[in-house]
C-alpha cells in the first residue's frame, strides 16, 4: 500500500484523474467487489481502512504507521460496525467516509501545489460533476436524474429517441425505452429520463451504444462489462441479479 503517496499531480486536470481514478477503485469496492470487500472487512481485526488507488484498485488495510501521514488518512475502523448494522447501511456509511476522504485527498494536492482561488474552483466544479460514492451505492444518483430530467429540452430527447432505437443489440432496455418500431409514440421525457441513468457500478452516464442490464431486485443499472455480463448471456438470465444482491442473498440464508 502506497497510498499514492509516489504520484503527486500537480495540475488541476492531474488532480481530478486521480480523483477519478481512487473513485472507481472504491466504488468496485462497494458494489462488485463487494463480497470481497465484506470478507476483509472482519471486525474481529485492527482498526481497517478502505483506500483507493489512481490506477482504479482498493484496497483495506491499515492506517499508515507514521505521523502525519504523507496523505490524509480514511475513516478508521470501518471493520468495527460490520456486522452490528444492516448490510446497506453499513455499506452508505463507508460510502460517505469515502466521499470525504476522496475531496479531503484531492484539495490536500490543491493546497500543496498552491491552487489558487480559480483552480479550486474549478477542480471542485469538475468533481462536482460526477456522483457521489453515497450516490451511487444507494441509488441517489439516479432519483437526481429523473428530477433533472423533467426541465430537459426537446431536441436533445429527439436525438436520443432516435439513437436508442436503433439499439437493437443492447439485449434489456431501460424501463420504457423499446425499439422504435415497437412504440414510435414513446414518452419524451421518460427517455430522457433513462438517458440520464447512471451505472451502479462505475456511475458513469448510459449511453445507447453499449449494453447495459437491470437487477430485478434492487432495479439499479448496470454496464454489462462492469459485472461480466454479456448480450448474450443475458439472453438466459431470467431473473438479473447484481453482484451486491447476489451477496446479501447468499447471507441471509440460514
Amino acid at each position: 500500500m502506497d497510498g499514492g503517496a509516489q504520484y503527486n499531480p500537480r495540475t488541476v486536470e492531474e488532480v481530478f484523474r486521480d480523483f477519478k481514478g481512487r473513485r472507481a477503485g472504491m466504488i468496485k469496492a462497494l458494489t462488485t467487489d463487494v463480497e470481497d470487500f465484506y470478507q476483509q472487512c472482519d471486525p474481529e481485526k485492527e482498526n481497517l481502512c478502505l483506500y483507493g488507488f489512481p490506477n482504479e484498485q482498493w484496497e483495506v488495510n491499515l492506517p499508515a504507521e507514521e505521523v502525519p501521514p504523507e496523505l490524509p488518512e480514511p475513516a478508521l475502523g470501518i471493520n468495527f460496525a460490520r456486522d452490528g448494522m444492516q448490510e446497506k447501511d453499513w455499506l452508505s456509511l463507508v460510502a460517505v467516509h469515502s466521499d470525504a476522504w476522496l475531496l479531503a485527498v484531492s484539495f490536500y494536492f490543491g493546497a500543496r501545489f498552491g491552487f489558487d482561488k480559480a483552480d479550486r474552483k474549478r477542480l471542485f466544479a469538475m468533481v462536482n460533476e460526477l456522483p457521489t460514492i453515497f450516490e451511487v451505492v444507494t441509488g441517489g444518483a439516479k432519483k437526481q436524474t429523473k428530477e433533472k430530467s423533467s426541465v430537459s429540452n426537446h431536441s436533445s430527447n429527439k436525438s436520443k429517441s432516435s439513437s436508442k432505437g436503433r439499439s437493437s443489440e443492447s439485449g434489456k432496455y431501460p424501463k420504457s425505452v423499446q425499439p422504435k418500431d415497437e412504440d414510435e409514440g414513446m414518452d419524451e421525457e421518460e427517455e430522457e429520463e433513462h438517458g440520464d441513468t447512471l451505472c451502479g457500478a462505475c456511475g458513469e452516464n448510459y449511453a445507447a451504444d453499449e449494453f447495459w442490464i437491470c437487477c430485478d431486485i434492487c432495479e439499479k443499472w448496470f454496464h454489462g462489462k462492469c459485472v461480466k455480463i454479456t448480450p448474450a448471456r443475458a439472453e438466459h438470465i431470467k431473473q438479473y441479479k447484481c453482484p451486491s444482491c447476489s451477496t446479501s442473498n447468499k447471507r441471509a440464508r440460514p
